[in-house]
């Protein structure tokens, strides 16, 4: 079960809602019913691994009660829970990964295990580690009820793909949060925005991406080899925006109150800039519990540098268990250095030369995160460059691609990446306050348009599910 099923849009949600509502009044029996809902979620898709969840939530929680008992082996008791993490992660997203690495270096034929990967694995064992390392820090307060550990964990509509949330932004609303109208009605608002993100535009934009990719590299010409970048360029950005607004409004409507995943980071004048309007959440969590225990930047600027490409290395290797992830992490990294180190100096530039840098340095950026092998990135992005020589039969591909559905995706994915038309909604409500009626009823009609879609498309899960 996933958000944007229709099992899911027309079952689960109506019914977990409902029961949220009627039990309101009792913050105790909307956590238990709530708690239950998101293990039921997590179950349908996963009713094996939902167990792995379970003994994660525990290890961690009882690693935290053992610090508090125990204060002179706080460090063990913490470093135990970080190991089980970590481990847990590494055995099940990496260990085909690492033999087949060791295969290609030394020429063996260890036979892969093949193990499957849990559903959002990386999420739900990075929120865990944080709950304990704030606990040793003291950034948090020591929870001595498990299932409210779990509930945070567990949260169906941040479990799958995020954003990371952090126990104590979810500690006091845990135990005092409350469900209104207005909260409700924002909250479903931004959910229909988001539904409509995925489904009218991320998978619009992907049939076109998936196509470019499937095509042999000798018939991709350098039109085509962009069109699939560019298109791959806003899949990726309004697929996991869409499902971050999604989880976003529904916490809102349950009461939940999850801070922002997104800042529009296609406006960013630079490498710097961009990272701190992506994915906030998890830069966010690399730089807290990775970058600054590592030395930050107080250590010279080498030490900085370095440090800079540990986390971006290991923020690829997050995405996922290929070396293309691992490279688009270094080559993030690389911007990153050279921008810190004054060898860039975009913020200098015109304003409309930083954009366009930084732009393309992310849309190439993302070619090494969707390519299937190193083989192909290099092969895609080669052809952007220098595949200009375009055949009939190249012409007569792309044509076929640049649907106007795909002219219509892209056009209204490049309006709004930028904060024009949420600024413009902003104003228009402060000024005419029956505009903000239109903007529900825009949400309703993309909703409505969605769910249709929904109702006769092939599946398209979420990009970030995989992570």
């Amino acid at each position: 079960m996933v958000f944007s099923s229709p099992t899911f849009f027309f079952l689960f949600l109506p019914a977990a809602f409902l029961v949220n509502l009627l039990c309101r009044r009792s913050i105790r029996w909307s956590n238990a019913l709530l708690l239950l809902a998101s293990l039921l979620f997590y179950a349908w898709g996963e009713p094996v691994y939902v167990l792995l969840m379970l003994v994660t939530t525990l290890v961690n929680y009882l690693a935290a009660r053992a610090m508090a008992r125990f204060p002179k082996k706080q460090r063990f008791f913490c470093g135990a829970a970080i190991v089980w993490s970590i481990g847990t992660l590494v055995f099940f997203k990496y260990t085909d990964f690492l033999i087949e690495s060791i295969n290609g270096v030394f020429g063996l034929s260890l036979p892969l295990p093949g193990i499957a990967l849990p559903i959002g694995i990386s999420f739900f064992t990075f929120q865990a580690m944080s709950y304990v390392l704030d606990v040793y820090r003291g950034d948090a307060r020591l929870s001595r009820n498990y299932f409210d550990v779990l509930l945070y964990i567990a949260l169906f509509p941040q479990l799958i793909a995020g954003p990371i949330v952090k126990y104590h932004d979810v500690d006091e609303q845990l135990r005092v949060r409350t469900v209104t109208a207005e909260k409700t009605a924002a909250g479903f608002r931004r959910f229909c925005f988001g539904l409509a993100k995925k489904v009218l535009i991320a998978n619009t934009l992907a049939m076109t991406a998936d196509a470019v990719y499937a095509l042999p590299l000798g018939d991709v010409a350098a039109p085509t080899a962009w069109l699939g970048a560019v298109c791959y360029l806003f899949q990726i950005y309004f697929d996991f925006s869409g499902y971050s607004d999604m989880a976003i409004g529904l916490g809102l409507a349950f009461g939940f109150e999850f801070r922002e995943n997104f800042n529009y980071p296609y406006i960013a004048g630079t490498m710097q800039e961009f990272w701190r309007r992506w994915h906030i959440s998890l830069s966010t969590w690399f730089r807290e519990y990775v970058y600054i225990p590592l030395g930050g930047n107080r250590k010279g600027k080498l030490r900085t540098g370095v440090n800079k490409l540990i986390v971006f290395l290991l923020t690829g290797l997050w995405h996922g268990a290929s070396w293309n992830f691992a490279v688009w992490g270094l080559y993030h990294g690389s911007f990153l250095m050279l921008e810190s180190y004054g060898a860039l100096k975009p913020a200098k530039w015109p304003r409309v030369l930083r954009h366009v840098y930084t732009l393309l340095a992310v849309t190439i950026g993302f070619v090494f995160f969707r390519a299937e092998t190193m083989g192909q990135a290099f092969g895609i992005i080669g052809r952007m460059f220098a595949g200009w020589h375009v055949s009939a039969a190249a012409l007569a591909e792309l044509s076929a691609l640049v649907t106007p559905l795909c002219i219509a995706a892209l056009a209204t994915a490049a309006f709004a990446c930028t904060p024009v038309m949420h600024r413009l909604g902003e104003r228009l409500s402060a000024r005419r306050p029956a505009w903000e009626s239109m903007i529900y009823a825009t949400a309703l009609l993309l909703a409505a348009l969605s769910a249709l879609c929904l109702s006769t498309a092939a599946y398209n899960p979420f990009i970030y599910f995989r992570f």
